[in-house]
């Protein structure tokens, strides 16, 4: 990592710390006692932590347990009702960002805090001075050169520094996020990172992707660094981590080293019960009926010559980053332009407008939701009951608010949001709860004929994901057509019927469930035909 030692002339925040003490097993942070409640309501109790030198250190609980809220406090951006740290054995404060940083505290967030309009470039050492001359006029080619070496410290090389934010993947967009981290990193004047802090990185990278992060976590732990690591994934908590600490209902419950326990342990820690089955079985049968039919469908980014979807039934897409799964269902529900196709809902030819899609009972939940699902300065009512303003107002003029509350408040319980109450302002929930409020909204109409689900998800903890998929399960029971996209392979495995591969914007191929494998699935998804697949013996 010496390749950062010129990273940039200076980052704005003073460095307090030293170099990484390479001892294995030295505290390097000692949290007690954190405390902090929202209008009266804990959200966090007595939590204490330690992260030692060498070590990953995965955090785990469910939507709402109150890991948000501690890394906020690391990070100064919260103030505590009470709380205690100790950097390296000494006291400290950590009244803010700025402060956070200066004693070697770095944050990879769940959400993406990006600025669009800026360059990758840019964004990657947002917050720190960039090269100037005459400290005023900025030197774009070592800034963006800086950038480029700050990104092949993580194994990417085809995203252009130059490039604005905006034009990115949701995938490479968190990239950029994660590579932020590391931009002041300069490990040949004493300014190292002791801590890392990454809350759900890998949300939305590849395999690829996560293989690459995962190389450059090994590298932190050798040179003595500790990662604190958040993540809804048990394969990934089991592969990376060191020890384990769960939280539930705002309280630690019990730290373990990871060799000595396993996944269902995890979950009774978690929501104090244990969960037989994740993905529920089929309770129904596929029905004859067709709800969707698509021939020839064609926009910018994808190309789809046939599909169909059956009354109760579950496909799934996949595919890498960047394949066209998610712009499928954009074109499906137009918010991207199609240039051509035919679209037909229940045997009836429609040209469909998102605000169109959900008259005609399809909704759709989207794969960014900050950025594209949430208005975030609105109430939880709000949000939910966006597409039925009509039918909660009287005479298509005034909001019947009570109306609005009961329903936000009915579909809420459905997918067990947490929330103070319906009026909550939806930026205070926490990320999995934020996508729970999507769902609830793709819920709002009484008939639903097709249901659109990108990363349905994504950021939402192991109890709360069982619970989705159960009221998948139900919705399709009821006759709804669900088409599903998921970079989390063993979930398309164990929720659909039928899997529908893109590569490069294509329409590719299509495969039963029964008997695939992870294995063979991500191999489709690299380019080799279900054809070559069986006649190869499944490999």
């Amino acid at each position: 990592m010496n390749s950062l030692s010129a990273v940039s002339s200076g980052p704005v925040y003073t460095t307090m710390t030293t170099a990484v003490d390479p001892s294995p097993g030295t505290v390097l942070l000692a949290v007690r006692h954190a405390s902090k409640s929202y209008n009266g309501v804990p959200a966090l109790t007595d939590a204490s932590l330690e992260l030692r030198a060498g070590e990953v250190h995965a955090l785990m609980g469910e939507n709402g347990a109150g890991k948000s809220t501690l890394i906020k406090l690391l990070a100064g951006v919260l103030a505590p009702d009470r709380i205690e740290v100790e950097i390296q054995g000494r006291p400290a404060t950590l009244h803010s960002p700025q402060a956070a940083y200066g004693h070697g505290l770095r944050f990879i967030h769940q959400e993406l805090n990006i600025v669009p309009q800026l360059s990758v470039a840019e964004n990657v050492f947002l917050g720190q001075r960039y090269p100037a001359w005459f400290g005023t006029l900025v030197r774009w080619r070592t800034l963006n050169r800086r950038a480029r070496d700050v990104l092949a410290m993580l194994g990417v090389h085809h995203i252009d520094p130059s490039e604005r934010m905006a034009r990115l993947s949701p995938g490479d967009q968190m990239l950029v996020s994660i590579a932020r981290a590391f931009a002041g990193d300069d490990s040949d004047n004493g300014s190292r990172a002791l801590v890392y802090v990454m809350d759900e990185p890998t949300a939305a990278l590849t395999g690829h992707e996560v293989d690459l992060l995962f190389e450059v976590i090994n590298g932190l732990k050798a040179r003595g660094s500790a990662v604190l690591y958040v993540s809804h994934r048990m394969e990934e908590i089991f592969r990376i981590s060191d020890r384990i600490t769960v939280m539930r209902d705002g309280r630690v419950v019990g730290t373990r080293h990871a060799a000595d326990t396993h996944p269902g342990e995890l979950i009774r820690l978690m929501t104090g019960r244990t969960l037989q089955q994740v993905y529920p079985p089929r309770q129904t049968p596929v029905g004859e009926r067709m709800r969707l039919t698509v021939r020839n469908l064609r926009s910018h980014a994808v190309r789809a010559d046939a599909f169909d979807l059956r009354e109760g039934e579950i496909v799934g897409v996949a595919g890498l980053n960047g394949s066209g799964r998610t712009e499928l269902l954009r074109a499906l529900v137009g918010a991207d332009r199609r240039l051509s196709g035919e679209i037909l809902l229940d045997g009836r030819r429609v040209s469909l407008t998102p605000a169109m899609a959900w008259r005609n009972g399809v909704a759709f939940v989207p794969e960014e939701r900050r950025s594209q699902g949430l208005v975030l300065s609105r109430s939880v009512a709000d949000n939910i009951t966006l597409p039925g303003l009509a039918w909660l107002s009287r005479g298509g003029m005034l909001i019947d608010r009570g109306l609005e509350r009961r329903t936000s408040r009915s579909l809420g319980d459905t997918v067990q949001l947490k929330m103070i109450g319906p009026d909550q302002t939806v930026r205070e929930l926490s990320g999995g709860n934020q996508q729970k409020a999507v769902f609830a909204r793709a819920l709002t109409r009484t008939t639903r004929v097709l249901l659109l689900l990108d990363e349905p998800t994504r950021g939402v903890d192991v109890g709360a994901k069982v619970d989705l998929y159960r009221l998948i399960r139900e919705l399709s029971g009821q006759g709804a057509a669900i088409l599903m996209v998921s970079s989390d392979l063993p979930e398309l495995i164990g929720m659909t019927d039928r899997i529908l591969i893109m590569r490069q914007g294509v329409l590719v191929d299509e495969v039963p469930t029964a008997g695939l494998t992870e294995e063979s699935l991500l191999s489709l998804c690299y380019g080799e035909t279900a054809h070559e697949r069986s006649t190869d013996g499944g490999r």
